[in-house]
């Protein structure tokens, strides 16, 4: 096998948005034939590595592509290192600092996952069959991702082996080919999973998550592109298998996010952070550091923002915003776990910090933002299957009020009760924003309900510029991939 492509590797290290270096890990890319791809414990690894690629996605450009512009964060109290284009939604062609090729070095490593792991004799046939089931999967969630950021975009579905400038610049596809590709790929990978077990630490693919995926992509397509009824009853069908699973709601909240319970059982994917294995993530830019650390607060207050961190661990540079801070009850659980607000002792707000979902741990004195990303868990999945409902004519009470049962306990008045498509539609989309804010869902579920013109602030101005739902290409990876246009409207 001839080395492959440096210029994806090249390029995630000059353009990656993380602040901090990677784990240092040898790309399966960067082996020959002759010395790789022989025995299961190489297919094995290769799998690793293409999970360790995922996560340095998932450090910080998850969150941007899925959630920043929504407009729930603001500036906190240390700067935006460049953050607040997005949610200020001041983008354009020069100054986007998020791009694919994180993603494609996934894809280009489930590739050659797909190519060479058929050709390895494997233990046993399910295990075989397990692994090329995560690559399917994999590849299919990195597509959608970039579907839903940049509409079409290039489809490489052979990994990239070689310098030919043929086979390495490619042209867009149509977002409806992208699209093609993802379903086909779930499809391919949902009957290989052996079983509908979870492995330990519920952070590798597994056919919950592919159903709690199939159940994302289903309901985007059903509402954005033209699916309808067929593809609504996909997606609740889709969750239906989730529920076959070992899933439920943890009675506590905070429980979902704590470093010492990762891998719950309300845990269907997550991107794994560990102390000495990884960056730490999007989080640290929600709390403090030394430098922006209050000192005009009670002890009270001391005591719960606790350990700080150091050096560059906090940073201070974003926060949940008023608006959304706003829609949380103070009888909601989800709140505090949320954020945390920070008053003087005058009780002037100063800022706010995040709540369980991004605390990390305290190791040795420093706190290490190692929550784990989530990707799917299960209220993400019983809201879904509300929306598949409510899309269907059917009553979307029971996951409604199985989410806010939850949050809410015994205290009356927070009953879901049917009503029509469009309140129905209103309701799920607000618990999704009190459940999920933070997580990295916010931007894609408003475009889903079609609402961004309404309910992002900084983009009612905007209404009727449908280019700005997509993300602007922008020059510097047009500049390395000249076969590839910008997204009309963005174009200088």
């Amino acid at each position: 096998m001839k080395k492959s492509l440096i210029y994806f590797i090249m390029l995630s290290t000059l353009l990656q948005v993380s602040c901090k270096k990677s784990i240092e890990v040898e790309p399966t890319s960067l082996l020959t034939s002759g010395t790789f791809w022989k025995s299961e414990s190489d297919a094995i690894g290769a799998l690793n590595g293409m999970y360790v690629s995922l996560r340095t996605v998932a450090v910080q450009n998850l969150f941007i592509l899925g959630e920043a512009r929504a407009q729930t964060m603001a500036q906190a109290l240390a700067g935006t290192v460049g953050l607040d284009i997005f949610y200020l939604n001041s983008l354009d062609v020069d100054n986007i600092s998020v791009n694919w090729t994180g993603l494609y070095k996934t894809i280009d490593e489930a590739n050659l996952i797909l190519k060479y792991v058929p050709n390895i004799t494997i233990t046993t046939a399910g295990s075989k069959n397990n692994i090329l089931a995560q690559a399917y999967t994999t590849r299919a969630y990195a597509y959608f991702v970039m579907a839903r950021s940049w509409g079409g975009v290039p489809l490489r579905t052979e990994p990239t082996e070689g310098y030919d400038p043929m086979s390495i610049q490619i042209a867009r596809s149509t977002v409806d080919e992208v699209m093609a590709l993802v379903k086909a790929d779930l499809e391919k990978a949902i009957p290989l999973y052996p079983t509908n077990n979870f492995a330990t630490g519920r952070n590798t693919w597994t056919k919950a998550g592919a159903n709690a995926l199939k159940a994302d992509v289903f309901l985007w397509t059903g509402k954005l592109m033209k699916g309808g009824t067929a593809d609504f009853q996909a997606a609740l069908a889709a969750t239906e298998e989730v529920q076959k699973a070992d899933v439920s709601l943890l009675p506590n909240f905070n429980d979902i996010f704590s470093y010492d319970n990762k891998g719950n059982k309300e845990v269907i994917m997550a991107s794994r952070f560990q102390v000495l294995e990884s960056d730490n993530n999007i989080y640290q830019y929600m709390y403090l550091n030394a430098s922006n650390n209050p000192s005009n607060i009670t002890q009270a207050t001391k005591d719960v923002i606790g350990v700080i961190g150091s050096g560059n661990a906090g940073n201070s540079i974003m926060q949940v915003a008023a608006p959304i801070r706003n829609q949380f009850m103070a009888s909601d659980k989800r709140r505090a776990a949320t954020f945390y607000e920070i008053f003087s002792t005058t009780n002037v707000l100063i800022t706010t910090i995040t709540g369980a979902k991004g605390t990390g741990t305290v190791q040795a004195g420093v706190r290490h933002f190692k929550n784990d990303i989530m990707l799917y868990r299960y209220a993400d999945v019983l809201l879904m299957k509300a929306e598949a409902k409510n899309a269907l004519g059917m009553d979307p009470a029971t996951e409604m009020n199985l989410v806010r049962a939850r949050a809410y306990g015994s205290e009356p008045g927070h009953t879901f009760v049917n009503g029509s498509k469009a309140d129905n539609d209103n309701a799920i989309l607000r618990e999704r924003l009190l459940e999920l804010t933070s997580e990295g869902k916010r931007w894609w579920d408003v475009r889903r309900f079609g609402k961004v013109f309404e309910l992002v602030p900084s983009m009612q101005a905007n209404a009727g510029k449908d280019y700005m739902l997509l993300f602007p290409i922008g020059n510097a990876i047009r500049s390395l991939e000249p076969k590839v246009v910008e997204n009309p409207g963005w174009a200088p």
